[in-house]
């Protein structure tokens, strides 16, 4: 049975299955943040969940293979080291679920921290739309917004 899943769940599958999963949670983000579909499947426990189960699937796939993953710290040497590491399925797929996985907590903090706020869903959306693509600047666009109903200019919380 593990065979066949090894068959099918292949890292070019994976990716597709990513991709295509993570929008659902993004879209009921940017277009019902207030809704409880919202708090209980995306803005908890639950996506996270996913993708660690993804990731320990990957891990357990490519140490099958014998992926070499102390090469992984190579990132840590350089740019051109960094670049090598990209070139490989193994490092790019992992790396890939890391970075889905990441943009979807920040786009489920804004959603959560505007609405402690009372910052109205059409303020949060650009900045929603932003991190989903570009995690940092879309974050920053958020800070932005939230000094306004903050009241407040706040580094940190």
């Amino acid at each position: 049975m593990i065979e066949q899943i090894n068959i099918f769940f292949t890292p070019q599958m994976i990716y597709l299955w990513l991709n295509l999963g993570v929008l659902p949670f993004w879209i009921i983000l940017l277009f019902f943040p207030n809704s409880g579909v919202s708090k209980y499947m995306v803005r908890s426990i639950f996506p996270f969940m996913i993708f660690s189960f993804v990731y320990v699937y990957l891990f357990y796939y490519f140490f099958l293979n014998d992926f070499e993953f102390i090469n992984n710290f190579n990132l840590y040497l350089g740019i051109e080291q960094l670049s090598v590491l990209f070139s490989e399925t193994g490092f790019l797929i992992m790396f890939w679920c890391h970075f889905l996985a990441i943009n979807l907590f920040c786009g489920a903090w804004i959603v959560n921290d505007s609405l402690k706020f009372s910052i109205s869903k059409f303020f949060v959306f650009f900045p929603l739309l932003i991190t989903y693509f570009i995690g940092p600047i879309g974050l920053f666009l958020y800070w932005l917004i939230r000094i306004f109903f903050a009241k407040r200019l706040s580094l940190y919380e």
